[in-house]
């Protein structure tokens, strides 16, 4: 087992308040931004699913705890990053856990103001009068939603006192996604931390397959790493054995692998709000079959031929176009797809094997924000950004079109990338990729 490893320092008070403040500066000075801490979700009558602050309000702030509001009010001369959050209470705090309160939320994460949750009904009527924008995201929260509609309600009731309400509401994340889309110093230090615990996770599994495992054994394993690294799962992992490979959500993780199955993970660490994402095929008996062989190579060339067009001033696109051609001549090759490259290309006949797009944008979400394409067109790569790049193939069971060596084999690869100013990062690397690479791991458990 590898060394333990070591936290990084996570992201200090003083760049959350750099972000807010940029934020403010492209809101301009007439504007409000309001943002909602994510609500808590109930998992069964008085049982609650484990809490995760929304990402945006993460962004800005750091501050993990429910029934919170953030409001920036650009200019305001007496603090423009107000903080509205639950007050110290020994009694709850006895049942759930300590709070900041509102003097935490200034002391510890550098607020300039907080107020109880419990005064946002009385203040923010006045907080967004005089303000000509809001910024919001509208449909999160309809709870949410109908409060703030109220509070503009309330001003504009006062119009004929004098008052000014504001006029326009814009999507936040016109804003907010586009800053969030290029990852800092201190961030890339986090995601190469989830990374490095995501591939500790990976090899752990790797080394207990065998035949006879059930799928939740190794998904039990891989999120073991994940906690005793004091990280958690990023999203529910898929742990599919044999043909369960090819379902790409899978979600139950209750079969089990057989003598001659492979075994496809998907699976990522979350540390400090930050995600990785990994996928790794292997054979549960630790030797691929000739068929398995050829097609886990075919999607490794396709990863190679994705992750050559990562680099600065290349067309996001690129990547998927690439892994695309590969595919597909392989598939043309091996006799799974008839006729010529290009109008297999041009029919999307690939997609019978191939569903989905080679990668997205990853950060605070796994599927990070941020427009992939501008005016139309593929928006250029640049240094900050991060994605994944995974190809796979599918070959359903029931596909009595293809020999029956093919059929039932799913395989997917998948890394996380960062581009930087030179070329690109690959923050996944150190776990076995390829099919030898793989069989020399496994022969050495």
């Amino acid at each position: 087992m590898a060394a333990p490893l070591r936290p990084p320092t996570g992201i200090p008070a003083q760049a959350y308040a750099r972000r807010r403040r940029q934020l403010m500066r492209m809101a301009g000075e007439d504007a409000i931004l309001v943002l909602p801490a994510a609500p808590e979700r109930i998992r069964s009558r008085d049982t609650f699913f484990p809490y995760r602050q929304d990402s945006d309000l993460w962004y800005l702030t750091g501050f993990p705890e429910p029934e919170a509001v953030l409001v920036l009010v650009p200019g305001r001369r007496h603090g423009e990053a107000l903080l509205f959050c639950r007050e110290r209470d020994p009694e709850r705090e006895g049942w759930d856990g300590p709070r900041a309160g509102p003097e935490g939320a200034v002391e510890a994460y550098g607020m300039d103001d907080a107020y109880p949750i419990d005064d946002l009904d009385e203040i923010l009527p006045g907080l967004l009068e005089g303000r000509t924008r809001v910024y919001y995201h509208f449909g999160r929260d309809t709870e949410f939603d109908l409060k703030l509609i109220g509070w503009l309600n309330r001003v504009r009731a006062q119009v004929r006192l004098g008052a000014q309400p504001p006029h326009e509401f814009l999507e936040l994340g016109h804003l907010l996604d586009e800053m969030r889309l290029f990852k800092s110093r201190d961030e890339l230090r986090l995601m190469r931390h989830a990374a490095r615990i995501s591939v500790e996770a990976h090899a752990a599994a790797m080394r207990a397959a065998r035949p006879g495992i059930r799928e939740y054994e190794l998904q039990a394993e891989v999120e073991r790493v994940f906690r005793a690294a004091g990280a958690e799962p990023a999203y529910n992992s898929i742990v599919g054995a044999g043909a369960n490979a090819c379902v790409l959500h899978y979600r139950a993780n209750r079969g089990q692998a057989r003598d001659g199955d492979l075994v496809l993970i998907d699976a990522g660490a979350e540390y400090q709000g930050y995600a990785a994402d990994i996928t790794r095929t292997f054979p549960a008996n630790g030797r691929f079959s000739k068929a398995q062989r050829e097609l886990h190579e075919l999607v490794d060339a396709a990863r190679a031929a994705a992750l050559e067009q990562a680099r600065p001033g290349v067309p996001y696109e690129a990547g998927h176009h690439a892994a695309v051609r590969v595919l597909t001549e392989g598939l043309l090759r091996l006799g799974l797809l008839k006729g010529s490259l290009e109008r297999n290309l041009a029919s999307g006949d690939y997609k019978r094997y191939y569903r989905h797009k080679t990668g997205h944008w990853l950060g605070l979400d796994v599927h990070d924000v941020g427009d992939y394409r501008i005016d139309g067109q593929s928006r250029l790569l640049e240094p900050g950004m991060v994605f994944t790049i995974e190809p796979g193939l599918y070959i359903p069971a029931g596909d009595t079109s293809v020999p029956a060596k093919w059929r039932g084999i799913g395989i997917r690869i998948e890394d996380d990338v960062a581009i930087t100013k030179d070329g690109h990062e690959v923050l996944t690397d150190g776990l076995a990729r390829s099919a030898d690479e793989i069989e020399a791991f496994m022969a050495a458990r």
